[in-house]
């Protein structure tokens, strides 16, 4: 990721209880189908992106760019 600007170091993942009581404009989920936790939105998405742990870099990099083009996509609804 610091390849396109974004330091990590200093962020770390948050679980589902560390996350507003509240509804959400979007939640988005990745293949966890009916396995999914419940989170409040107004509405969901599945995206079906494979996991990038054991990719090349080359296929990260590939799956880092779908997530961001997602995302933008999404922003552009709100």
């Amino acid at each position: 990721m610091r390849e396109i600007g974004y330091d990590l170091a200093t962020q770390q993942s948050k679980g589902l209880a560390d996350l507003p009581d509240a509804e959400f404009d979007v939640a988005v989920t990745m293949g966890c189908g009916d396995e999914c936790p419940v989170v409040r939105a107004k509405r969901r998405e599945d995206w079906a992106i494979p996991d990038p742990k054991e990719l090349s870099p080359g296929e990260f990099r590939a799956v880092r760019d779908l997530i961001e083009k997602k995302v933008r996509l999404v922003l552009e609804t709100l």
